[in-house]
């Protein structure tokens, strides 16, 4: 509650300086409160079926919704790295996650099966990121099989969330060496990485407060240059920089880090607890490339992850007295 109310007030802080319109970050951390809370309720009451209805559910609003998807003109080799792409990783996080749960061999087959379907679908979409961040979370459930330790699994995700944005980082400065410039920025179109570059110098001259939330489009040259394009730099941790400044990115990592944390003192088994880990990593490094938390249903998709996978199953009695 204390980061989550720190987010939206620095936004209104740094909208009131610079006259930015904050709404898109309010809605974004209501959409993420509303469904923590909505996560921990209903993964108390149901902790198999609930998951399971969300899978399903993100896996028809990617299929039925090609609204949601990024649009063609900048999708780029790595293919759709939008809120498609973001609900796919995040359905195959909740089908593993309630696949672990259950102790129905039959159902638990079934839900690994639909945690599968979400890899073919991202092929079919056209999302060869969506592909790649389904077929990543569900080695990585199966692969949490045999953890014996949450800490350090949970740790090496984080490490690899902040490597693929340091990573980012890296580019828009022209930091990276020689030999992993041309390979890395080559994965992605000369019209991102200058949304990236511009990002960056806006946040170099105004670290402070940033140039105030919502505003990243009208300074942006390469935005300008393309006027039928969405007004995001297609990296959340350099549109916080640009339109917040360094506390607007800190407050995102510290959210990032505290989901990490709360899984880690979950009383869910290490299993569901590292499977929702992996998606949400995963979302964080689509985050990183492209505009997936630009959309409400991805927003509210991982709040219902993160309450799934920290949810107390209710056992329906009161605490027991001595």
């Amino acid at each position: 509650m204390i980061l989550l109310g720190a987010c939206a007030g620095w936004s209104l802080i740094t909208a009131a300086a610079h006259g930015g319109r904050p709404e898109g970050i309010l809605l974004a951390v209501l959409a993420v409160a509303a469904g923590y809370a909505a996560g921990r309720v209903s993964g108390a009451l149901l902790p198999v079926a609930a998951p399971c209805a969300g899978a399903m559910a993100g896996l028809a609003l990617a299929v039925a919704l090609p609204g949601l998807s990024a649009g063609p003109w900048y999708a780029g080799p790595v293919g759709h790295a939008g809120a498609t792409a973001a609900l796919l990783a995040l359905a195959t996080g909740a089908a593993c996650g309630a696949a672990w749960a259950t102790k129905v061999p039959v159902l638990r087959l079934a839900l690994r099966v639909l945690a599968c379907a979400t890899v073919p679908a991202g092929v079919l979409l056209g999302s060869a990121a969506g592909c790649a961040a389904g077929a990543a979370v569900l080695l990585c459930s199966l692969a949490a099989g045999s953890a014996r330790g949450r800490g350090r699994w949970l740790a090496g995700l984080a490490g690899a969330a902040g490597l693929v944005a340091v990573t980012i980082w890296a580019v828009a400065a022209r930091a990276l060496p020689d030999g992993l410039a041309g390979p890395v920025e080559g994965r992605f179109s000369a019209h991102r990485v200058g949304l990236w570059r511009d990002a960056l110098r806006l946040a170099e001259r105004h670290g402070g407060l940033g140039i105030g939330p919502g505003r990243f489009g009208e300074p942006s040259p390469v935005r300008q240059r393309t006027p039928l394009g969405d007004a995001t730099a297609h990296s959340a941790p350099l549109q916080q920089a640009a339109e917040q400044g360094l506390v607007g990115v800190l407050l995102l990592v510290a959210v990032f880090c505290w989901v990490l944390y709360a899984l880690w003192r979950s009383p869910r088994s290490t299993p569901v607890v590292l499977t929702a880990g992996a998606a949400l990593t995963a979302l964080a490094a689509l985050a990183s490339v492209g505009n997936a938390l630009s959309f409400t249903t991805v927003t509210a998709g991982a709040g219902l992850l993160a309450g799934w996978a920290t949810a107390r199953p209710w056992t329906g009695g009161g605490t027991a007295r001595p």
